[in-house]
């Protein structure tokens, strides 16, 4: 695939599904390339891979929210940034940018969703006792979580199962769970 879709990767933490999107985005016939990365947290890990891997990062603090979007819209226009994928980006985006990006947002999220929106997820499944989990690739609007679902994976929940290994478990699924939803947008 010649012309791949330039995007921008926001993180909040170690960055790990970044890293997995990236080495995909590697592959010739995959349709994005990543020509940025965001971070509202100057000590993300995944800022270091940003680095290591030749990728532009950029960090805005996100205590203004209004200021913080503005940073990144700016530094999006500049790029040419066509589609954004939330990778553990820990904040809520406004409506206004979400509605400037309309259906070119999408998020992982550790659940099968709607199941267990928002945070603290893989404590509040094993509360359920649930049979299964998973994880969920959706695009972004204005509600928490709520977004068109694109893929989902399940995985069982053992009976020992603690939240540590739940959430290993399901991060593993992430890594090619994203990949393979971007791959299915731009089919």
């Amino acid at each position: 695939m010649v012309n791949k879709i330039k995007t921008c990767v926001f993180i909040s933490g170690r960055g790990s599904n970044f890293l997995s999107i990236l080495k995909y985005s590697r592959d010739y016939n995959f349709p994005i390339k990543i020509e940025l990365v965001i971070s509202n947290n100057i000590k993300a890990k995944g800022l270091i891979y940003a680095n290591k891997y030749g990728i532009p990062f950029k960090f805005f603090s996100s205590s203004n929210q209004k200021n913080f979007e503005r940073n990144c819209l700016k530094e999006i226009k500049k790029r040419k940034i066509k589609f954004i994928c939330l990778a553990g980006f820990m904040k809520i985006l406004s409506n206004n940018f979400i509605n400037s990006f309309r259906n070119r947002i999408i998020n992982i999220h550790p659940s099968l969703l709607p199941k267990f929106k928002g945070l603290n997820t893989h404590k509040r499944v094993l509360n359920t006792k649930d049979k299964y989990s998973g994880c969920t690739v959706h695009f972004v609007n204005s509600k928490l979580d709520s977004g068109k679902i694109i893929l989902q994976k399940k995985v069982s929940i053992d009976k020992n199962e603690t939240k540590k290994s739940l959430q290993e478990k399901i991060l593993k699924q992430e890594h090619k769970l994203y990949p393979q939803s971007i791959i299915s947008i731009f089919k």
